[in-house]
């Protein structure tokens, strides 16, 4: 049984200020998720399962899904405001989606194999999915909570345009993961960098582990999300902005000793469109990659 993997698709990209996850940055259209797709295959994936919203479902689906639904084995499911636990509903004022554990969240239904979760701005490279798709394949029990990460390094992770979110990381000498804690507003400064909460800043290396939401799970996880999520929507579900985040999910089961984080390092070099401005870098980096027969001109070649 192959492992799947989930591409977290439904965010509304309000700092880049269009759907990114359709935007056309290499040869043909094609989008930085389609690299992931066209890696994770080779990589021993045998399933994609699309997270995304109603009102792009048929622009997704052309622009995106149609590509690959004759290669691979493709389910789409849907996340929306309105997909709380009974019991729970989100404010009427509220436009922000609840974020990534609750994209996880939605997908239990389409998922019973180990799977990897991916953000579909982001580009991993091909070892990412090599390393990860051999360690979800390895894995035998559904119900056991035996996860991986692939971790980058933060100073190859940053935006020259603005502030961006990394999960900072505190790794064992066994190479499981002890810590993720979610910074939000961390910028360059020079070649290092800094965080920012309120109006202090704390300085970085740059030389930290960082999570880029490439995570491994079983399916045991959904199980755990479900208690986690209504636990949120009681604490913070009437906040406008509030978010259900993977990293916060992870770091609570590893403090609480229900999950163990293999933790595994890549040594592609990570980038994505966090602001309208990455965009041509991206585009650079990807010609480049194409240029080195990393990838063919047409991936559907």
């Amino acid at each position: 049984m192959k492992p799947t993997l989930l591409i977290m698709a439904a965010g509304m990209g309000s700092r880049y200020g269009g759907l990114k996850q359709m935007e056309a940055l290499g040869p043909g259209g094609t989008t930085l998720l389609d690299y992931s797709v066209y890696d994770a295959l080779r990589g021993g994936f045998g399933k994609v399962v699309f997270v995304i919203r109603h009102d792009i479902e048929d622009d997704f689906k052309k622009i995106v899904g149609k590509k690959w639904e004759s290669q691979v084995p493709v389910r789409y499911v849907f996340q929306e405001l309105g997909m709380v636990p009974e019991g729970f509903r989100a404010s009427p004022t509220r436009q922000k989606p609840w974020g990534t554990a609750h994209a996880i969240w939605v997908a239990q239904g389409a998922i019973h194999e180990p799977f990897a979760a991916i953000n579909s701005d982001d580009y991993y490279g091909r070892a990412s999915f090599k390393v990860l798709g051999k360690f979800l394949n390895g894995l035998k029990k559904m119900d056991k909570p035996d996860y991986g990460m692939v971790g980058f390094i933060l100073k190859n992770t940053l935006s020259e345009h603005g502030s961006v979110s990394r999960g900072i990381c505190r790794i064992s000498p066994a190479k499981t993961l002890r810590e993720v804690v979610e910074r939000t507003h961390i910028e360059k400064a020079g070649k290092k960098a800094h965080y920012l909460e309120g109006e202090k800043k704390t300085p970085l290396e740059g030389n930290e582990i960082v999570s880029m939401n490439m995570w491994g799970f079983t399916p045991a996880l959904f199980g755990q999300l479900g208690g986690l999520f209504k636990r949120f929507l009681k604490e913070r579900g009437q906040e406008e902005k509030s978010e259900f985040l993977i990293p916060r999910v992870v770091d609570d089961l590893i403090r609480k000793k229900k999950a163990k984080v293999q933790v595994f390092s890549s040594k592609d070099r990570w980038f994505g469109v966090t602001y309208p401005a990455d965009k041509e870098k991206v585009k650079e980096s990807i010609q480049k990659l194409i240029d080195q027969k990393v990838y063919p001109e047409n991936l559907w070649a």
